[in-house]
């Protein structure tokens, strides 16, 4: 399994991106999918998971802010998060659980004014 994310970059406090995320290769019908980020100096965490069935976890430091989703036709995640500040400054990386644990290259947010 591949994940290849994108939509990361450079935006000013309080604004939007969104990110997304497609898998291709042998996946399995149950899946979940999700998106975990490392701040510099900081371990990985996880931010938001989604599951082929639809059930959402968030980490507590987003909810109400962000928003993850998915298209299962088109082995696609997306993580819309708005409201975003400068402890939100990482690196997010796609996540995908689907008979082993596949991890995208990554992407950069940076929030700074």
């Amino acid at each position: 399994v591949q994940l290849q994310a994108s939509g990361g970059g450079l935006v000013q406090p309080g604004g939007s991106l969104k990110l997304s995320c497609t898998a291709s290769g042998r996946i399995f019908r149950f899946n979940s999918m999700g998106w975990f980020r490392q701040a510099p100096g900081k371990e990985r965490e996880l931010v938001a998971v989604i599951t082929s069935g639809g059930n959402i976890n968030y980490a507590d430091s987003v909810k109400g802010r962000f928003t993850i989703s998915r298209d299962n036709a088109k082995n696609t995640v997306y993580l819309q998060m708005n409201a975003l500040a400068p402890e939100d400054t990482a690196v997010y990386y796609c996540h995908m659980l689907s008979g082993g644990v596949y991890w995208g290259q990554g992407t950069l947010v940076t929030v700074s004014s």
